[in-house]
């Protein structure tokens, strides 16, 4: 960061200190400067637009420098960016000192002495600007590294099952299973109904219980080689693979559907009925798997209009 892209605000209600300061920063190359004549004023500006280093003066009707100090580090806090703070002070000694570091005051410049000290700790607390904005910056690369892992983590940390990235990679491996063992992909895709308003009227720490218990029920129907998946917080797919295409019948699965349909999943909060919708789509081996997904996908709709399961043929 150059002089002139450090943002100062000053905040004085006193024109003459105030233009004291101005001085003293334009003359060491500072271009980016703005004013305020309170600290109330400052807030409103920073709201507007933040800036890197605020110099104010302590004493001020209304609100003095520690107090606006306080308030500015409230709303870095929430808006995770740090600025660094700067009083101007007649007072002297280690207890004015002790008091302004403890609300969080960056440094602080003696009045008698502002002509002479200002511009070299504007400059001093520029090179520590510099130095936190490249640790921020390095910070955030991390997070959305961080983010980036998470999408690509497999496994969905509520239910244990696979996510979509992992339910995709699945059903690939089935195809090709398929296309060179013969037999069929199958996949199901299973949609809990009315998920919002079950949220919204539940709770969501009642509504994570009743998916968990749904996700062991359908656990415990399926064989242990099957796939399970939870695509999306109320979409579940099961792929699982069969000797034939013929066997990828919805009758083969209607023991499953009113087992998840016809009984209520215990929560701590009582018994929670959950509609689950079912569609089918299976292949021989030469379909994609986004492909089926988009298919099943299309018939779940169906599924709660006819309560049933429905099924589309991807592939003879």
């Amino acid at each position: 960061m150059s002089l002139t892209e450090l943002d100062i605000l000053v905040v004085d209600d006193a024109r003459f200190s105030a233009a004291v300061v101005n001085r003293t920063l334009a003359t060491a190359g500072y271009t980016r400067i703005r004013h305020a004549n309170s600290a109330h004023d400052a807030l409103g500006q920073l709201a507007e637009q933040p800036a890197d280093l605020v110099v104010a003066d302590w004493l001020m009707p209304g609100m003095d420098g520690l107090e606006l100090t306080r308030r500015i580090r409230q709303s870095d806090e929430a808006n995770n960016r740090y600025t660094y703070v700067l009083l101007l002070t007649a007072r002297e000694g280690v207890e004015a000192l002790q008091q302004a570091f403890d609300q969080g005051v960056d440094d602080f410049v003696s009045k008698s002495a502002m002509t002479e000290q200002l511009q070299h700790r504007v400059m001093a607390a520029d090179r520590i600007i510099q130095r936190h904005n490249r640790v921020q910056t390095d910070y955030q690369r991390m997070l959305a590294f961080n983010r980036q892992l998470k999408r690509q983590a497999l496994v969905d940390p509520l239910t244990g099952f696979g996510n979509r990235q992992d339910g995709l990679r699945a059903l690939s491996n089935t195809l090709k299973q398929s296309e060179k063992r013969g037999g069929a992909a199958c996949l199901i895709l299973l949609r809990l109904e009315n998920y919002q308003a079950q949220q919204q009227d539940r709770g969501q720490k009642v509504l994570q219980q009743g998916v968990l218990a749904f996700s062991r029920r359908l656990r415990q129907a399926v064989r242990p080689m099957d796939h399970l998946c939870r695509l999306e917080p109320d979409l579940f797919a099961l792929i699982t693979w069969q000797p034939h295409l013929s066997h990828c019948d919805p009758s083969g699965f209607r023991r499953l559907y009113e087992n998840l349909n016809h009984r209520a999943y215990q929560t701590a909060a009582g018994f929670l009925s959950l509609q689950v919708s079912m569609a089918l789509t299976a292949s021989a081996g030469t379909s994609q798997a986004e492909q089926m997904f988009e298919q099943a996908g299309g018939e779940l709709t169906q599924s709660v209009e006819e309560k049933r399961i429905v099924s589309v043929t991807s592939n003879a």
